[in-house]
């Protein structure tokens, strides 16, 4: 399969979009989710640090959206992590997650970290082959972190 891993555009809301509901579904398994609320992924989109990559095979086939965080201690947040149902097992979401280290590293953030529900066990054992670690227990997901 031959896609490329390329930062999002403005012209890629609505495939983001669609992967963010698809995501939800997945996970909670229900039809009855909600989406991101208007102009919430604005600030992807306007050459700030916060960045969404996407894998594109002709269209948008997954998506990982990341937070920059200046706080106590500087970290980027993975917040959202979907690939299209039909490509999933490939790599794609460990290419993304690689890709958003590689930013860590660029603009010398010392950690990754980032929520899964505990309910997602196949996401989680992906993560921790990945070397990512239960950072925090939180009702019903777990905070992971990976020191870069």
């Amino acid at each position: 399969m031959d896609y490329l891993i390329r930062m999002a555009t403005k012209e890629d809301e609505n495939s983001i979009r669609c992967l963010f509901i698809e995501m939800l579904r997945t996970i909670y398994h229900t039809d009855d989710v909600k989406g991101y609320e208007d102009g919430y992924l604005d600030r992807y989109f306007n050459d700030g640090e916060d960045r969404i990559y996407v894998a594109d095979d002709g269209r948008v086939i997954a998506f990982l959206s990341i937070e920059v965080h200046h706080e106590d201690r500087d970290y980027i947040y993975l917040d959202d992590l979907s690939v299209t149902e039909e490509c999933r097992n490939k790599a794609i979401g460990t290419k993304l997650i690689r890709k958003a280290e590689s930013y860590a590293g660029e603009i010398k953030i010392p950690a990754v970290l980032f929520h899964v529900e505990k309910t997602n066990t196949d996401a989680l054992r992906l993560y921790e082959r990945l070397g990512y670690q239960i950072f925090q227990d939180e009702d019903s997901r777990f905070l992971l972190k990976k020191d870069m």
